[in-house]
């Protein structure tokens, strides 16, 4: 009876894994890196860049869904720190996106995504200065992911804000009236910004190892 559960079970994990066309497994047992019989890249997987011209080497991680990025995504340098966090819907961009500089908030942005099976959207248009004025515009997509409200630069030493951006909801560039961005800074951030719990336990499994060993589990 023991060996027929046994048997079963691996039957079903090879049944699970063969509707991938290539996957990574890591020590863990975990599937990373999965292709599906269509060559579409599902799940999480990290991704190694490598160096170019003078952009340096990094890492990322997150999820993909039916081969376009879908949710947060993390990127980190060689030494493994966080450089980046960013939020992504159909593929694009969507929602804060947060860079930093040797572990202190350096800028973050704001981004729109639009589902690009549309061809067209409609979206309602603040007055830049008039808050309680909104027009209703249909426009023709020519872009999925356009900057969208503010984005904000500080100095990673002392978390100030030293320049604000500001976009409209189609992500052009203006200046509010009585705006006081080039005004002197008093909003500030804290220093230091805490790791996510899971950054720091992926960080505490890298100490001391060059790479993460996986097994290629191409199935085809």
């Amino acid at each position: 009876m023991r060996f027929i559960i046994i048997a079963l079970i691996s039957f079903l994990s090879l049944s699970s894994f063969c509707q991938y066309k290539s996957f990574l497994l890591t020590d863990t047992g975990d599937t990373l890196n999965r292709v599906d019989n269509k060559n579409m890249k599902q799940g999480r997987w990290k991704i190694h860049v490598n160096a170019l011209r003078m952009d340096p080497a990094y890492d990322e991680e997150g999820v993909f869904k039916n081969n376009l990025k879908e949710g947060i995504w993390r990127i980190y340098d060689t030494y493994g720190l966080l450089t980046a966090q960013e939020n992504y819907k159909w593929g694009n961009k969507n929602g804060l996106q947060q860079y930093l500089f040797q572990g202190q908030l350096e800028h973050d942005e704001n981004w729109r995504s639009v589902d690009p099976e549309k061809k067209f959207d409609t979206i309602d248009v603040p007055d830049v200065y008039d808050q309680y004025k909104i027009e209703r515009k249909i426009i023709k997509i020519e872009s999925y992911a356009v900057p969208s409200g503010k984005w904000k630069y500080y100095d990673p030493e002392t978390g100030k804000v030293i320049k604000t951006e500001h976009y409209d909801a189609l992500g052009n560039l203006y200046t509010p009236q009585n705006s006081n961005d080039n005004a002197p800074v008093t909003d500030s951030l804290p220093k230091k910004i805490a790791k996510p719990k899971a950054v720091e336990e992926f960080e505490k499994t890298k100490k001391g190892k060059k790479s993460i060993r996986v097994r290629d589990g191409a199935t085809g």
